[in-house]
């Protein structure tokens, strides 16, 4: 089956206190988006789409050596508003999109593997990576049915009640949808939430809403879903970078 890979690099990472996009901060002297495109095609798909925003010009500069489209979301409202972006160069697209984050360096070509392969023996609509973290703060936590074990949704952080924060299975913003339910679903999905974004998380519900299958893979080692918001968490990754 065909397989598009969407890598979301359009953040600003503020948190980085540095003007520069976070995705090209370096860890140990290389770009962090580097490290994502590098797995990416170590899958081989049949198309990579690379959504960018803050500064865009300086991601597309610097990723010139690899086979991607490059697509603008200005402004940026949300990750489920930075996935539309990317339907334009996928409408003829049949077959499955994997989702990766632009700064999240750690996940390994065969988890990725694992995955699509587990998404596609479950003939799901869309599966999610997930983690099990004693700590899940800061991570949209992934509900299921108490009695299926099926994902019903997932809940960012800022919208999840007392008892849904108390879940430690969490998102790792890595997803396997299928294309064409992906985009129908995002045409539905609102803004009516803590940030006023569109969030990608929502599909997830969407799709389960119409009786559709979504499922979930969980990592063995958490650490692979490690984001990079901060200069603290770069050091972490690159540590973690160096025993690869």
């Amino acid at each position: 089956m065909a397989l598009a890979i969407l890598i979301m690099a359009a953040g600003k990472g503020t948190r980085m206190k540095s003007d520069l996009p976070k995705v090209l901060h370096k860890a140990n002297g290389k770009p962090v988006i580097n490290y994502v495109l590098d797995t990416a095609s170590r899958l081989r798909p049949d198309k990579t789409v690379l959504i960018v925003g803050h500064q865009a010009e300086k991601v597309i500069d610097a990723t010139r050596s690899y086979q991607v489209v490059s697509v603008l979301q200005e402004p940026q409202l949300g990750t489920g508003h930075a996935v539309m972006q990317a339907e334009p160069p996928l409408h003829a697209f049949s077959g499955d999109v994997l989702i990766l984050s632009g700064d999240a360096p750690l996940v390994r070509t065969a988890t990725l593997e694992k995955l699509i392969a587990f998404h596609r023996e479950q003939r799901a609509a869309a599966t999610v990576l997930t983690a099990m973290l004693d700590d899940p703060a800061g991570y949209g936590r992934i509900i299921r049915d108490r009695v299926s074990g099926e994902v019903l949704r997932i809940v960012e952080e800022k919208d999840a009640s007392p008892e849904e924060r108390l879940v430690n299975e969490t998102n790792s913003g890595v997803y396997v949808i299928d294309a064409n339910a992906l985009f129908k679903a995002l045409k539905e999905i609102r803004s009516d939430n803590a940030q006023r974004e569109y969030y990608l998380t929502d599909v997830i519900g969407i799709c389960f809403g119409k009786g559709e299958k979504v499922s979930a893979w969980s990592v063995a080692d958490a650490d692979e879903i490690r984001g990079i918001n901060t200069p603290e968490q770069l050091k972490e990754a690159e540590k973690i970078l160096e025993q690869l």
